[in-house]
């Protein structure tokens, strides 16, 4: 099992970024998909979820209306568009899988997300 994480780095505020995580290993499609984060210092966050079936999204408050999660069933991978990026969006990103029923969660190894000017 493997998930890659990629698309981080360094961006103004204001500015965008587009994380992808691709996986392989497992059956993608029968997996639910989030994106957590994790700041110094502060506990790992939940930002975006995607279900595996109906493709239904959630969102954290902080980041509604300004990110975007997405997945590709076919290519085995989810995306996470963020706009409007701020100072406090610096974190760590980790792509998640989750199969509640089969009881599994895999992570991904993490991409750093630094927005200053």
């Amino acid at each position: 099992v493997n998930l890659v994480e990629s698309g981080g780095g360094l961006v103004q505020p204001g500015g965008s970024l587009r994380l992808s995580c691709a996986a392989s290993g497992f059956t993608f499609s029968s997996y639910d998909m989030n994106w957590y984060r994790q700041a110094p210092g502060k506990e790992r966050e939940l930002v975006a979820a995607i279900s595996s079936v109906l493709g239904s999204t959630n969102y954290a408050d902080s980041v509604k209306g300004r990110f975007t999660i997405s997945r590709d069933n076919a290519k085995k991978s989810v995306y996470l568009q963020m706009n409007s990026l701020k100072p406090e969006d610096t974190a760590v990103y980790y792509c998640n899988a989750r199969n509640s029923y089969l009881e599994r969660i895999y992570w991904g190894q993490g991409t750093q997300v630094t927005v200053s000017s």
